[in-house]
């Protein structure tokens, strides 16, 4: 049987900043069996986070657009990926370097392709992130690159002690830096009828417990409904942030 994608999104302000500088972003190819789900959480002076994250959500679809024809093996299509991250990343230093008031400006972004071969391409730079939801069990698929982790990676702190570490949400990578390099891993998963992929801010995640994401997505059967009420479930949990989410169902 055929296997397609409902999928819902949201962002929201939230209630303490001025500005919102997530952007998140759906396309889909039909003519290729593609589809492209982006979330970046922007940061930098004045419109400059704004800015990035708009500018990362737009350029990595524009890239898969462009490259990832029908033909492509999955190979192929983790290298295609991670050239498209490469580029935004590429972009976003030029137009720091060009306008002294976008100096500095950076972006997380995490993305989800799919396409009809039957599997789920998942990246990410920053602490936005991927997760899975299936058989009732909720598995993140990304890496935060903040220096919380970094030292979990090191063994310096537990996984647990990082969660509240002061460091947890400094990222030593993101969309504007040079330590983007060759660009991330790109994971693949192979899907499967009933699975949830969730995209999603620090706004959510980091006020949001696991456990209690993945409590709330299986009260939901709708992917929009799911969407929208992550992020309202966000904003009652004290997020102090941006908030955004991208909800993909295989169904």
């Amino acid at each position: 049987m055929a296997l397609s994608l409902n999928i819902g999104k949201c962002t929201n302000l939230g209630n303490y900043r001025e500005n919102n500088e997530d952007s998140i972003e759906v396309k889909t190819f039909p003519d290729t069996g593609l589809s492209v789900s982006v979330v970046a959480d922007g940061m930098g002076g004045q419109a400059a986070g704004e800015i990035a994250s708009k500018r990362a959500v737009e350029i990595i679809p524009r890239e898969l657009r462009k490259t990832l024809t029908s033909g492509v093996n999955p190979e192929s299509t983790k290298v295609m990926i991670r050239r498209s991250i490469v580029q935004a990343n590429e972009e976003i230093i030029a137009m720091g370097q060009l306008d002294k008031e976008m100096k500095n400006m950076g972006t997380t972004v995490v993305v989800a392709v799919w396409r009809k071969s039957g599997e789920m391409f998942v990246s990410g730079v920053g602490d936005s992130r991927v997760y899975l939801i299936r058989n009732r069990k909720i598995t993140q698929l990304t890496v935060d690159h903040s220096l919380a982790q970094a030292l979990v990676e090191a063994k310096t702190i537990s996984a647990a002690e990082a969660k509240d570490h002061k460091f947890r949400n400094v990222l030593w990578k993101y969309l504007g830096s040079k330590e983007v390099g060759e660009g991330p891993d790109v994971g693949v998963v192979p899907i499967q009828a009933g699975d949830r992929f969730l995209l999603c801010t620090d706004g959510l995640h980091g006020v949001v417990s696991d456990e209690k994401l993945l409590q709330f997505c299986l009260g939901q059967q709708e992917a929009q409904a799911c969407a929208d009420g992550l992020v309202t479930l966000a904003l009652e949990s004290g997020s102090r942030d941006n908030v955004s989410s991208i909800v993909i169902d295989v169904v």
